[in-house]
């Protein structure tokens, strides 16, 4: 298994032009992925028969595909990539589509009340505060929906696992001491801040073989690398559906509990798409189980 940090600047990856990080986009990203495969086969040329899969999540909805586009097209010329499939993990794939999901995701699961859900859906809806946010320019009523929406689903809900805790300490330490029965079975939600921690010590970098450049600690986020957020709007779907007429095939999956990119959006966008291609289903949607759960 291969683990690849990309656009440059992210985790322990750099550059030693201080260029490279500026705006950085889609394309850019694509065409050096495309690039570090190229130099990977050359180095290990045993690989290059291996099947290869390539997988990721949230905003690889965007890199993947285009990735493997890029990949397609070069084996018209050069059979290089044995490419087998990709897998997408509650991907960005349409803008607004997955993001205005948000909203009914919100109100179904309880965590905001009708009114809002109507202000979320009619007066200003996710895509479009996003969509401001990012050109710096978020209006009056799209700033009133989000502050109410934020005030409703408050700081103690994981956008991310709704069903979980949040990370904070003095919380969970209390929570513990009341119900000590609930303790030997549960999801760590501060497992977020041990990684930062344990990827900053100093041993576990020295064993990784890698190093800080332009950076004093490795963060979750990069904050070197100016990254052309816009095109986050630009739709991905298509480029997915291409991918299935080539012939590779795309597993799209959602973990039911994410409200950031919502299984909901991507189910509809996934639906649409086998509709359009004329696809048939050959099993239906299902619940994915993993040791009975």
């Amino acid at each position: 298994m291969l683990y690849l940090e990309t656009p440059i600047g992210v985790g322990f990856s750099y550059s030693t032009n201080t260029s490279s990080y500026e705006a950085v986009d889609d394309e850019i990203t694509a065409r050096d992925n495309l690039v570090f495969l190229q130099n990977w086969y050359n180095k290990f040329p045993n690989y290059r028969h291996r099947d290869l899969y390539i997988t990721g999540e949230s905003y690889a909805g965007h890199y993947i595909p285009q990735l493997a586009k890029l990949m397609v097209e070069f084996n018209k010329k050069q059979n290089l990539f044995n490419l087998k499939g990709i897998a997408l993990g509650n991907p960005v794939l349409e803008f607004a589509t997955d993001f205005n999901s948000r909203a009914e995701y919100f109100w179904s699961h309880g965590l905001i009340s009708d009114s809002t859900y109507n202000m979320f859906t009619s007066v200003c809806n996710y895509s479009r505060y996003v969509s401001e946010y990012y050109r710096d320019s978020v209006s009056p009523s799209c700033s009133k929906v989000m502050s109410q929406v934020s005030r409703e689903t408050s700081k103690f809900v994981d956008k991310y696992d709704v069903t979980l805790d949040v990370c904070i300490s003095s919380v969970l330490s209390q929570s513990m001491a009341i119900n000590p029965q609930q303790v030997s079975e549960r999801v760590d939600v501060c497992v977020e801040d041990k990684i930062v921690n344990y990827l900053n010590r100093k041993d576990v970098q020295k064993a990784l073989h890698a190093r800080l450049v332009g950076v004093r600690r490795w963060t979750v986020c990069s904050n070197i690398l100016d990254y052309q957020l816009l095109n986050l709007e630009m739709p991905t779907i298509s480029i997915v559906g291409s991918l299935i007429k080539s012939g590779i095939p795309v597993l799209v999956y959602s973990g039911d509990q994410d409200s950031v990119i919502p299984l909901t959006g991507s189910r509809s966008l996934v639906s649409r798409l086998a509709k359009e291609l004329e696809l048939e289903t050959t099993v239906p949607y299902r619940v994915w189980f993993e040791g009975k759960q």
